[in-house]
């Protein structure tokens, strides 16, 4: 699930900043022919090469891996299968760029959120 995650964003953050698979691997210190195969889901990133490729996106690690801006239905068929759910039904992980005081608003809802997943049993 991880990979799916890592390399959608990958190449989300690739098209924002206008930047090639090329440029991403020089400054990676990569093999174009690796960050490929890192993209396509055929390879498996050591911690070390993920943390190359969000230095060179000046990207950090977290944010690469916690969420994708991917639907449920996408993640499932990039998957090649239903992708495992860690979120109560109803509830789901969004990542978004917003002003600070819509962000501060977002983050509110977010606690109440987590209360009601406490409540649930789910941390």
């Amino acid at each position: 699930m991880y990979n799916i995650i890592f390399f959608t964003n990958i190449l989300r953050i690739l098209d924002e900043k206008g930047m090639t698979k090329s440029e991403l691997a020089t400054k990676a210190d990569m093999s174009v022919s690796f960050l490929s195969d890192l993209t396509t889901g055929k390879a498996n990133p050591s911690l070390k090469i993920m943390e190359s490729i969000g230095a060179a996106l000046e990207t950090p690690l977290p944010m690469l891996l916690e969420s994708s801006d991917l639907d449920r239905e996408a993640m499932d068929a990039i998957a090649g299968g239903k992708m495992p759910q860690s979120l109560p039904r109803g509830f789901v992980r969004i990542c978004a760029v917003l002003p600070e005081a819509k962000a501060f608003v977002v983050r509110k809802w977010e606690e109440e959120a987590k209360k009601k997943m406490q409540e649930k049993g789910r941390p």
